[in-house]
């Protein structure tokens, strides 16, 4: 007879549903993987009833666009530093980001290797050009029209290809990260003056 599986969190936050079922989701993704992982595993870990569940996120990639969402607040309602280039601020905008994503990484991990293949991880698309636009304007940078179009493709490039090394980032201050967020945002178009990140 195969044991019943321990729960792999002792305590999901008890504030609204929607952070308890982003808690557990991570929480579980990062314990046992996102391929098999379902809607129903996931409210019984936040301790949420199915109807409940389904109404919030009726769907997986509705729940990331609900993480996605999370972490975009997160980072919108930090400090409002205008000093500095765009180029710099939209540095730190990102590290904010990181820094947002770094208690999630084993989770953000499992779901990037589970995800390859999987068709549903097209629509996460349209949200991650979404969240790049919003980081683009909070910088000062223009995201409208097609000039804005066009730096929220090469801002989304930057940021993917800065994640793969976020996520294989063991330094205590993301330093790797930073070197690489650097070197990304100078060669595209972002405005001038070099990226700092501030002490």
């Amino acid at each position: 007879m195969p044991r019943a599986r321990k729960s792999p969190t002792r305590s999901i936050p008890t504030g609204d549903v929607k952070s308890r079922l982003i808690a557990a989701a991570m929480a579980l993704a990062a314990a046992q993987g996102w391929r098999r992982l379902g809607m129903g595993e996931i409210a019984r870990e936040a301790g949420v009833t199915l109807d409940e569940a389904y109404r919030i996120f009726p769907t997986r990639p509705a729940l990331l666009a609900g993480f996605a969402q999370q972490v975009n607040e997160s980072v919108l309602s930090g400090p409002d530093d205008t000093g500095g280039t765009p180029r710099e601020r939209l540095f730190e905008l990102l590290m904010r980001r990181f820094d947002t994503l770094k208690p999630h990484r084993a989770a953000l991990k499992a779901i990037a290797r589970d995800s390859i293949g999987d068709p549903a991880a097209l629509f996460a698309i349209p949200i991650g050009l979404n969240a790049m636009a919003w980081m683009l304007e909070a910088a000062g940078i223009g995201a409208e029209g097609w000039r804005g179009r066009a730096r929220c493709l090469a801002l989304a490039g930057a940021y993917a290809a800065t994640l793969r090394v976020f996520l294989g980032d063991d330094s205590e201050d993301l330093s790797k990260t930073m070197a690489a967020l650097d070197r990304r945002l100078k060669s595209g178009p972002f405005g001038t003056g070099d990226a700092r990140r501030a002490a």
